[in-house]
């Protein structure tokens, strides 16, 4: 991972009475493209989160006051480290303090994380529809990483959408999985289907999630067919992506989880 000067001007900022954050050490970071960035920082013994969820961050401004945002977690649940994807949006405030960053950076942890992005929000089924765009990738693959999403479901589909090939972070990561011991145990096999729109160079599919499956050319491209008895997917990506495919998804007879009652998708929210 590259380096790239730590800003933050001590004392920082009060954590509260109930110590509600905790100061982490940036201890590494990698480029995926000149906007697009994951950094792993330090985990304290007792931070807790489930897969899919997320988590909020500060960094400091340029008068050294905290710059809160949200962001999932991409680590496994049982790794000794946090590691984030995020992108950097020019002007954006957090994006500022992201541009300053280098290792040994410090950067504030919130211990309580969110979401409903999260395998206990869908019924028991066959199959796991993992769709995502861009950075909504992040969660995806804290899930793939979590050994009871493998004993769950016989078979593992990831579709990752994004504008340039570049951009498609953890590429050989998610094609090793299937190779990773403790993962295979659990016996479900593993699809990944990469997705780029607007590089013309792609050889594969380079359609929107929404649009490919209304063609029907993602389940081709999966060699699998949607259907409720036995299909669940979880969502996460740009929102007019999650609202296109909450409607359409919603048109077929899925539904995600209200009143106690398990759905057949699940969607994040944060974004």
């Amino acid at each position: 991972m590259e380096q790239m000067v730590n800003t933050w001007a001590a004392p920082f900022p009060d954590a509260g009475p109930a110590g509600k954050w905790t100061a982490e050490t940036i201890t590494a970071i990698r480029h995926w493209s000149p906007t697009l960035l994951s950094f792993r920082v330090t985990r304290s013994p007792a931070f807790r989160f489930k897969p899919g969820h997320y988590a909020r961050l500060a960094l400091p401004d340029e008068q050294g006051q905290p710059v809160w945002r949200p962001y999932s977690l991409v680590s496994a649940s049982h790794d000794d480290h946090l590691e984030f994807l995020v992108i950097r949006i020019p002007g954006g405030a957090f994006s500022n303090a992201l541009a300053r960053l280098q290792v040994g950076s410090t950067l504030l942890v919130e211990k309580n994380t969110f979401g409903f992005l999260t395998l206990e929000q869908l019924a028991p089924g066959k199959v796991l529809w993992l769709l995502a765009s861009g950075t909504g990738l992040g969660p995806m693959m804290s899930i793939l990483q979590e050994p009871a999403t493998w004993r769950d479901f016989e078979r593992i589909i990831v579709a990752h959408s994004v504008r340039h090939a570049v951009e498609l972070a953890y590429r050989e990561e998610i094609v090793a999985l299937a190779d990773n011991a403790l993962l295979a145990e659990g016996g479900a096999s593993l699809c990944y289907v990469p997705i780029v729109t607007r590089d013309t160079s792609h050889a594969g599919l380079r359609q929107r999630i929404p649009a490919l499956l209304t063609s029907g050319q993602l389940e081709d491209a999966a060699q699998c067919t949607l259907d409720v008895a036995g299909s669940r997917l979880m969502v996460c990506g740009n929102p007019e992506m999650t609202a296109e495919l909450r409607s359409w998804l919603a048109g077929r007879g899925f539904a995600t989880t209200r009143r106690g009652i398990r759905g057949q998708m699940a969607f994040e929210q944060y974004w």
